[in-house]
């Protein structure tokens, strides 16, 4: 099982791009008065068919021909509800798919949320022809980047350049902090 939350998005996130997303809209909501975690993975992949959506939390069904099992949604699934929260899984073929985790916050079994930051900057870095749309809101307040954005200001120059990933790197930081106050979650 993976220990983190932001490694389950990055699994899932992972798993968008390989279904040929071109947009993949990621997005973590922290509500300490509800008590709540919810973290959403949208693409327009390819989705899937019925069946497969259906089938998808059993860690024995899998559409990769590599290994025989698949354990990530699975997982993610087990490690939201056993906080007493919920996950769904909507997919529909040939326009895409959502995850929707939630978790509660207090709850003694949830896993931390990890460092989001780096799971944003690996997945921009590592797809660069990927776009992201990323939000994070902790108590209604929140900020957004948008690869969209970034390709539209810097005029063909590759996401994956150090000196973007750098700058990226330290967006989400600045506006993280800026956002919940420096809250480990």
């Amino acid at each position: 099982m993976m220990t983190e939350i932001s490694l389950n998005i990055l699994d899932i996130a992972e798993n968008s791009t390989s279904a040929g997303a071109d947009l993949v809209t990621i997005t973590v909501t922290v509500d300490t008065e509800e008590d709540r975690l919810t973290a959403e993975i949208k693409d327009n992949g390819c989705g899937m068919t019925e069946e497969q959506a259906e089938n998808v939390t059993d860690p024995f069904f899998t559409t990769r021909t590599t290994r025989k099992v698949g354990l990530g949604i699975p997982f993610f699934k087990y490690a939201a509800e056993s906080t007493g929260g919920s996950f769904c899984i909507e997919s529909i073929r040939g326009k895409g798919t959502t995850v929707t985790a939630v978790f509660t916050l207090s709850h003694i079994d949830r896993m931390p949320l990890g460092d989001m930051n780096s799971t944003i900057e690996t997945l921009i870095t590592c797809h660069p022809d990927t776009d992201f749309l990323y939000t994070y809101s902790y108590n209604g307040r929140s900020f957004q980047l948008d690869t969209r954005q970034f390709k539209e200001i810097l005029g063909g120059i590759p996401l994956d350049t150090p000196e973007v990933a750098a700058y990226i790197r330290e967006y989400l930081s600045e506006n993280k902090t800026e956002t919940d106050g420096g809250a480990v979650i």
